[in-house]
C-alpha cells in the first residue's frame, strides 16, 4: 500500500501513534489480553484515528499481516524443525559433553557457553535452556562450585543468538520491517553477539557465580549425576556421541552437529558474498550459476536446504512417522510467535500507510535525536513496560520502519545494525513480567530476589554491551 496524504499534521499524528502505544501496553499488562488481539485491534483502531479511508483499511491491514508472514514464517518453522531434530537426538549433549571435556574442569563455563552458542543458532532460548539444564546440571554436579558458574555463560549465550542472530523470529522479523539484507543482518549479528556473549555471558556470568552462591537444586541431583548425557568419556573423542544412545539409538557425531549448524550460515554467507562481488563487478552477477548459487543461498533455500539435512542425517534409523512427530512437535510452540510477529507488521503497515512514520523522522530530525538510539530507547521502553521482548521488538520496528523509508543515504550496514539496536533494546531489564525471567528463576531453584540479581543483570549486560559495540560499527556505516 502507498502512504495516503496525511489527514493531519505531526503533531497530532504522532500524538495518535503514542496514544496507540499506551493503549496496547495497557491492553496486554493491565486487562492481561493476548499480544494477537492487542495489536490487531490497536491497528484498526489506528487506522480507523489517522483516516485511512474505509474502502482501503481492510487490505491495509491485511497486506502488512500478510507480506510478514510471508517472509518470516517459513524462517521460524524450518530454524524450529531443525533445533527440534538436533534437540531430541541428542545433538544438545553431544555438543556440550564434547567441548566440557576437551576444555577441561577450570574452563567447563566456557566449554558449556560455546556449545550453547552453536546449539543456540536454531533454537529458541526457552528450548534451548530446557534441553541444558540436565547438562549444566551434571557438571555442576561433577566440578562443584555454584550452579550459577555453569548456567550464566549458556544462558547469556541462548540470549544473544536468539535475540541477534537469524533465523530466530526477532531479527528475521525486524530485517523484513527494515528491508534489511538476511545475510548482512547475520554477519553483522555474529561479529556483535560472540564478543557480547564473551563479556555479558562469560565474563560477567562468572562474576555473577562467584558472588551468589548457589547450589544445584536438590531435585535434580539424582537425575544430573545419574543421566546417559553427562560428562563421561563417552562423550569425547572424534567419535563423540558415537557409541551414546538415545534409546536403541547412537547420538550423532560430534562433527556431525557442527556441520548441520554451520551449513545455513554458509549457504547465507554465499548469497551475500556472491551479491558482494556481483556489485564490484569482479563477477558477472547476472551468470547462470551466480544466480543459481544465490538461491541456493537465500535464506528459505539455505534453511530448507539444512532442514532436509537434518532429516536424511538425524533422521537415520527412526521411522519416517517418528521423524514427522519430532517436526511436528517443533511447529505448535512457534505459532503464537509467528502470528504475532504478523500482527507487528499489520502494525506497521498502518503506521507507514497514515504517515506516522513521516511524522516521526521529522521529529526525530529536529530534535538531532539520532534514529539508532531513538530506537533503542523506544525497544528498551516498550520490553520493561509489557516484558516480551518479541512484542517489543516487533512493535518497535512497526514504528520506525516508515520513519527509516523517510530517511535518505541509510546503508545495507546502518540497516542491519539498527536490527540489532532494536534486538539489543528488546533484551534488557528482564522482569516479573517476562515469561523467561520465571522460566530461568523456577528451573535454577532462585527466588524472585535473587533472579533479579543475576539473570536481570545478566540480561542488562548483553543489551547494553551489544548495544556499545552496535555504536561502535555505526561509524563506519
Amino acid at each position: 500500500m502507498e502512504e495516503i496524504t496525511p489527514a493531519y499534521g505531526v503533531g497530532p499524528l504522532l500524538a495518535i501513534a503514542a496514544g496507540a502505544v499506551a493503549l496496547l501496553l495497557l491492553l496486554i499488562i493491565k486487562f492481561r489480553v493476548h499480544a494477537l488481539i492487542a495489536l490487531v485491534l490497536v491497528s484498526v483502531l489506528t487506522a480507523v484515528a489517522t483516516r485511512i479511508p474505509l474502502d482501503e483499511l481492510v487490505d491495509t491491514l491485511m497486506g502488512g499481516f500478510g507480506t510478514t508472514l510471508a517472509e518470516v514464517g517459513l524462517l521460524v518453522g524450518l530454524g524450529a524443525m531443525i533445533g527440534r531434530l538436533l534437540e531430541v537426538t541428542g545433538g544438545a549433549d553431544v555438543l556440550a559433553n564434547s567441548l566440557v571435556n576437551r576444555f577441561g574442569a577450570k574452563r567447563a563455563p566456557l566449554a558449556l557457553g560455546v556449545a550453547a552458542l552453536f546449539f543456540g543458532f536454531p533454537i529458541f532460548l526457552d528450548a534451548a535452556f530446557v534441553v541444558f539444564v540436565p547438562i549444566i546440571f551434571s557438571v555442576a554436579t561433577r566440578f562443584g562450585g555454584s550452579v550459577l558458574l555453569y548456567a550464566l555463560p549458556p544462558l547469556g549465550a541462548f540470549a544473544v543468538m536468539h535475540a541477534f542472530v537469524p533465523p530466530h523470529p526477532g531479527p528475521v522479523s525486524a530485517a523484513e520491517f527494515l528491508d534489511a539484507d538476511m545475510g548482512l543482518v547475520l554477519l553483522v549479528g555474529l561479529v556483535i553477539a560472540v564478543p557480547t556473549w564473551y563479556l555479558a555471558g562469560y565474563v560477567g556470568g562468572k562474576m555473577i557465580g562467584r558472588r551468589v552462591d548457589l547450589a544445584v537444586p536438590a531435585l535434580s541431583l539424582a537425575g544430573a549425576s545419574g543421566t546417559s548425557s553427562g560428562t563421561g568419556d563417552s562423550a569425547g573423542g572424534d567419535s563423540a556421541g558415537g557409541d551414546t544412545a538415545t534409546g536403541d539409538l547412537p547420538y550423532p557425531r560430534f562433527r556431525t552437529v557442527i556441520a548441520i549448524l554451520l551449513l545455513p550460515m554458509v549457504l547465507i554467507f554465499l548469497d551475500t558474498g556472491l551479491n558482494t562481488l556481483g556489485t564490484a563487478g569482479v563477477i558477472d552477477a547476472d551468470a547462470t550459476w551466480v544466480q543459481a548459487l544465490r538461491v541456493l543461498g537465500a535464506t528459505p533455500i539455505a534453511l530448507l536446504v539444512t532442514a532436509l539435512v537434518s532429516l536424511v542425517v538425524l533422521g537415520r534409523g527412526r521411522s519416517r512417522a517418528s521423524v514427522e512427530n519430532i517436526v511436528n512437535g517443533a511447529l505448535a510452540p512457534v505459532c503464537a510467535i509467528i502470528l504475532i510477529t504478523g500482527a507487528g507488521g499489520m502494525f506497521g503497515e498502518v503506521l507507514y500507510v497514515s504517515g506516522i512514520g513521516q511524522a516521526l523522522a521529522e521529529t526525530l530530525k529536529d530534535l538531532g535525536i539520532p534514529l539508532i538510539l531513538a530506537a533503542f530507547l523506544i525497544s528498551t521502553g516498550l520490553r520493561v513496560a509489557q516484558g516480551s521482548a518479541t512484542v517489543a521488538l516487533t512493535t518497535t520496528a512497526g514504528l520506525i520502519a516508515p520513519t527509516l523509508a523517510a530517511t535518505e543515504g541509510v546503508t545495507p550496514l546502518y540497516r542491519a545494525l539498527l536490527v540489532i539496536t532494536l534486538a539489543c533494546g528488546a533484551t534488557v531489564l528482564s522482569h516479573v513480567n517476562d515469561s523467561g525471567f520465571w522460566l530461568v528463576g523456577r528451573y535454577l531453584g532462585m527466588d524472585v530476589k535473587t533472579t533479579l540479581k543475576t539473570w536481570t543483570v545478566l540480561e542488562t549486560l548483553i543489551g547494553v554491551i551489544g548495544f556499545g559495540l552496535v555504536l561502535v560499527l555505526s561509524i563506519f556505516a
